[in-house]
């Protein structure tokens, strides 16, 4: 479903992302970006887009289809007043904002449709996994809407119980980070068995990518997949008992996702 208008709040890496999959995929006829710093000049020359330094730079009369905060949890507060005006039954709202509550963004925009998405930095590529969740102002088409503005990023996955982003925040909004650490990791451990640096980064960064695309269209879980790749006695199987020991991945992976859904309840606003 194609947008007539999406007002996009905050274009810095994250909307500079998605706005780049909008106008390649059509998602909407218009955009409105509002970017204190300015819009990327690659993407704010587009004859779709028109790019403005603050909210009062908007037309009063516009009604937008959409209205996208991607600014920053630190000035979420400080920057949503300013659209509420926009709040009427044809406008849905939609927040990337970490930890900002369905509940946090209606104090400030009233009864309005509102829709809470955690996407991740694979978006700049195209390869975002996004979890999203709706108030029950949101249509059946403000959500296909929705779908199809995050479907220019990647895919998307909708939960009917907001206290899970918690968890989603913890898996998928910070699981880059971990998956980073373990190709940083890899090749360092590489590098410590004799292969030169840059050729040890060039293994670990490949070998990640490929095996997630494996995982990603193969039919079989994980947990098969490792099994094809580890013969008995032998090379696999001798670094998977370290991986697997007692103290290994499974026990560090388990505390650090409790520890990120923690912190992500204790930001939730």
């Amino acid at each position: 479903m194609s947008a007539g208008t999406v007002v996009l709040v905050g274009c810095g890496q994250m909307g500079a992302a998605m706005l780049r999959g909008w106008l390649a995929s059509g998602a909407a006829k218009h955009f409105e970006i509002v970017e204190p710093a300015g819009a990327p000049a690659a993407l704010a020359t587009s004859p779709h887009v028109a790019a403005h330094r603050a909210s009062d730079e908007l037309a009063g009369e516009m009604a937008p289809d959409a209205v996208v905060f991607a600014v920053k949890p630190q000035v979420f507060d400080e920057v949503v007043p300013a659209y509420r005006r926009f709040a009427r039954p044809g406008t849905v709202f939609m927040s990337i904002a970490a930890g900002k509550t369905i509940a946090g963004l209606a104090r400030h925009l009233g009864d309005a449709a509102i829709v809470r998405v955690m996407p991740n930095t694979p978006a700049a590529v195209g390869r975002a996994i996004s979890v999203a969740c709706a108030n029950a102002r949101v249509s059946a088409a403000q959500r296909q809407l929705c779908e199809g503005l995050l479907a220019a990023i990647g895919e998307s996955a909708w939960i009917g119980d907001e206290a899970l982003m918690d968890a989603v925040t913890a898996v998928s909004g910070s699981g880059p980070a971990y998956v980073f650490l373990l190709i940083e990791t890899l090749a360092g451990a590489g590098v410590k068995a004799g292969l030169p640096r840059e050729l040890a980064l060039q293994l670990a960064t490949a070998t990640v990518a490929g095996s997630g695309e494996l995982a990603r269209q193969s039919s079989e879980l994980p947990g098969k997949l490792r099994e094809n790749v580890t013969s008995p006695g032998g090379t696999t199987r001798a670094a998977l008992d370290v991986l697997m020991g007692e103290r290994g991945l499974a026990g560090l992976m388990d505390e650090a996702v409790a520890a990120a859904t923690r912190r992500s309840r204790e930001l939730a606003s």
